[in-house]
């Protein structure tokens, strides 16, 4: 019997769904998934071979990817799942092909926080190494935030979260790679923007 889609891709985040599609990380067999929850975004890497790591800081998310994994991929080590931070990655510089960080970022408590989750994530990726990530913007929602201080706003759907800019991704871009997909974003009925950014690290 064919596997269904959920089996094989899980509850997927449709724009990483979007980069399997496209072949983007085929040859990346090392990835790490940043913020893993429950590992909604596991399920096609669990399922085709790759070595799969992933960091929550709820001990209870770390619990369930590690029962995940296990049904899905027994040879993938439950100690590649780990109770930590963003920030505070307990891995080598250049340990992994790709790096998953799916709403993570937006949970920033001023940029000084944002760009030291950032670049933790970057020592851990390889030279050409791939970064996956959709953070909350202001891009479209510009006059409809309020601001809270420390680039943190207020959302119309009353979450308050720090909030990204085109402006500040590129100047982030320039800094670790290159963009190898336009920087897309998604407004949610003027509530709230998701903005998708992917980022390919330098190579030196």
């Amino acid at each position: 019997m064919h596997n269904t889609l959920h089996e094989t891709y899980g509850n997927i985040d449709i724009y990483l769904f979007d980069q399997l599609l496209k072949g983007r990380y085929d040859n990346a067999r090392k990835m790490l998934d940043v913020g893993c929850g429950n590992g909604r975004n596991l399920f096609y890497f669990l399922r085709n071979g790759y070595e799969v790591f992933g960091i929550d800081p709820d001990p209870a998310a770390v619990d369930a990817v590690k029962a995940l994994s296990a049904r899905l991929a027994p040879e993938n080590s439950p100690d590649h799942f780990v109770v930590c931070s963003a920030e505070h990655l307990p891995y080598a510089d250049a340990t992994f092909d790709l790096v998953v960080c799916n709403t993570v970022l937006h949970f920033a408590e001023d940029e000084t926080h944002f760009a030291t989750m950032l670049r933790s994530i970057f020592r851990v990726l390889k030279p050409n190494g791939y970064f996956f990530s959709r953070l909350a913007s202001d891009i479209g929602l510009e006059t409809r935030v309020q601001p809270l201080g420390k680039g943190r706003y207020l959302l119309p759907d009353g979450t308050a979260r720090f909030l990204v800019n085109e402006p500040m991704l590129l100047r982030y871009t320039q800094e670790l790679g290159e963009l190898y997909e336009p920087i897309k974003t998604t407004n949610v009925q003027n509530i709230r923007c998701m903005t998708t950014w992917c980022v390919r690290k330098k190579d030196s």
